[in-house]
């Protein structure tokens, strides 16, 4: 692995770049050079390290809200105990992915992507990094003829801050879970944990072991159920079968059960309801069901949470953790004055209030000079924007893992590459159809896709431009895809060369 101390040097020119070295990047990385091997590619991440998600997030308990057999990469098996996997277990395995396929040889790390401008005249992307030196930050240029961001939709520089009133008042310490700060010993400590999300349920349990007590404070309910952390019926799947065979027939059973899942909660709402309630009510009770694990909105309207072994609940049983539904007044040295009046003590608050979103990841990109908004722009079949050449995004599933749109996204990128060099096209553009109804990208009305949705890239109501949320609808979608047909493409021998390190690229 590249050692971003001792950077290798930057290839002056690639038939792919590939941005962000997280599950995306590395998935699109084996796609690319095992569908595509005699094009070039260079993997470059921001980070010190790989890993994305699974390096930034360092707080206690970090780990998957998604079973592991889908969250990891079709083309190598998980061989681990746990479905619910933590957060240095993904590490890890993201880790001997990138090594047993050699992505390592061309991945490099410390290598931030500042800016991307198209040239339809060369039909590349000048693409400037930013490097650390000696005596400071260096840039230079690498040009690409695809440009592929895997950048996710979170801001990995900024959480959200949801302006907490009178907090330089506090005399303890405020983490936040997006920069968890190094030595940080909650042994014994009273902690408040402010949020209901999929973080603050994971965090809470993990440090009420060592705390003195451990507060999960919400303005709101959010719908939980819960998961075992082992999959039993995957241990025994994977002890009869080889385990390739065991990881696809596991994969293939735990994606339809989760989207299964999800549409038997937009069709019967109310049936879905009864289901989560009665389910938290067994394990704490049908008074602090009520209370505090009871939204008012539908099941998936916002995500639903997953407790891995039930340890939330189990903690609010053992007395570990105490849910407190109510709004902060505002900070006192001594904790948080509730609106209710009531003050919760403490000596480490937690905000876990959500993540940014950001469609480029703060990459400024532009064509021909003018940049581009990714608002003003439909996404075809989930993967380029349209009237932007040769580029493509990466978005995966709200309600499934992230690495099964992530890897199919990755699949059609490649057979766009190899459409376009069996066509000899030197770029290929998604034309915007302006008589597409416009839709959200992502339709829940949780609060991180409200605030960030508006600068996102939009889906169409139908068509190429429509992402169902389905795997297997989806995947049939990509497969039939009349690239000749949906996609425009300008000859090679249309545009100037490059120089001599041209090639007739992706």
């Amino acid at each position: 692995m590249t050692n971003s101390a001792h950077p290798a040097p930057l290839p002056g020119h690639v038939d792919v770049l590939i941005v962000g070295a997280g599950i995306s990047g590395i998935d699109a990385a084996y796609r690319v050079q095992s569908q595509c091997p005699d094009r070039s590619y260079a993997l470059l991440e921001a980070r010190e390290s790989l890993g994305g998600t699974w390096d930034l997030f360092r707080y206690p308990g970090v780990r998957a809200d998604s079973d592991i057999f889908t969250l990891s990469f079709p083309f190598q098996p998980w061989t681990g105990e746990n479905s619910m996997a933590d957060g240095q277990e993904i590490l890890d395995y993201l880790r001997r992915t990138v090594q047993r396929f050699g992505i390592d040889q061309n991945l490099h790390c410390g290598t931030k992507v500042v800016a991307a401008d198209w040239s339809g005249e060369t039909a590349r992307w000048t693409v400037t990094v930013e490097r650390r030196g000696q005596d400071g930050p260096r840039r230079s240029m690498v040009t690409c003829t695809f440009l592929y961001l895997c950048t996710g939709y979170y801001d990995y520089e900024r959480g959200h801050d949801p302006q907490l009133p009178g907090v330089e008042a506090f005399a303890g310490t405020v983490a936040h879970p997006q920069f968890w700060p190094g030595g940080l010993d909650h042994t014994g400590q009273n902690v408040v944990v402010i949020g209901s999300g999929a973080t603050a349920i994971t965090v809470a349990p993990a440090m009420a072991r060592d705390a003195a007590k451990v507060t999960m404070l919400q303005r709101t309910p959010t719908w939980i159920g819960a998961r075992p952390r082992r999959d039993r019926v995957a241990d025994r799947i994977r002890r009869f079968l080889p385990a390739g065979l065991a990881h696809r027939v596991i994969r293939t059973r735990n994606a339809a059960y989760s989207n299964g899942f999800y549409h038997y909660c937009r069709r019967f709402p109310d049936r879905a309801r009864t289901l989560l309630t009665q389910a938290a009510a067994r394990r704490i009770g049908q008074e602090a069901t009520r209370e505090h694990f009871t939204p008012s909105y539908a099941p998936w309207d916002q995500r639903v949470c997953i407790t891995a072994d039930a340890d939330l609940f189990k903690a609010i049983r053992r007395g570990d953790v105490e849910v407190v539904t109510d709004h902060v007044e505002h900070f006192v040295p001594e904790g948080i004055r509730l609106r209710s009046g009531r003050v919760l003590p403490a000596d480490i608050v937690v905000t876990a209030t959500g993540l940014r979103m950001l469609a480029f990841g703060h990459i400024a990109v532009s064509v021909e000079g003018r940049p581009v908004d990714p608002a003003r722009h439909m996404l075809w079949r989930g993967a380029m924007l349209s009237d932007v050449p040769n580029l493509a995004l990466c978005f995966g599933y709200v309600n499934l893992s992230w690495t099964m749109r992530a890897d199919l996204t990755a699949r059609l990128v490649c057979r766009v590459l190899n459409h376009m060099r069996r066509a000899d096209l030197a770029s290929v553009t998604a034309p915007a159809d302006p008589g597409i109804p416009e839709k959200p990208l992502i339709e829940l009305a949780s609060g991180y896709v409200q605030r960030g949705v508006a600068c996102l890239p939009r889906q169409g109501g139908r068509g190429p431009w429509r992402i169902r949320q389905t795997y297997l609808l989806d995947a049939a979608d990509v497969a039939r895809a009349s690239l000749r047909r949906e996609l425009r493409g300008v000859p090679r021998t249309s545009v100037r060369p490059a120089g001599a390190q041209a090639r007739i690229g992706g």
